[in-house]
């Protein structure tokens, strides 16, 4: 079986998939309390690093995506596939699971 190596670069997402880098998770609560890593919720915040061309409407025709590269993007919780590249984690989801650009 021959060894696969990925990195950021290599992944081309298909369709209307969009790769996301996850933002660090929160360290403290707002009120200033030490959370363990056990205790961390899944991020829901990350930066758009790779986007697919779009899905095709009925007729054919490359629908144009929303988001495009370097967009900071609110997503749903659970949604996506969690994939780890070296240090850094990454989802990998569809375009509709993506619920705003964020500022």
């Amino acid at each position: 079986m021959a060894a696969v190596t990925l990195s950021v670069s290599t992944v081309k997402p298909l369709g209307d998939r969009v790769f996301v880098k996850v933002s660090a998770s929160e360290e403290k609560t707002a009120g200033g309390i030490l959370l363990p890593d056990t205790a961390k919720e899944k991020p829901q915040v990350g930066e758009v690093v790779a986007v697919g061309p779009g899905k095709r409407d009925e007729k054919g025709n490359r629908q144009e995506m929303e988001v495009k590269l370097g967009d900071k993007v609110l997503y749903s919780k659970y949604a996506g596939t969690d994939i780890k590249l070296g240090t850094e984690e990454y989802v990998l989801l569809s375009e509709k699971d993506i619920l705003a650009v964020v500022s």
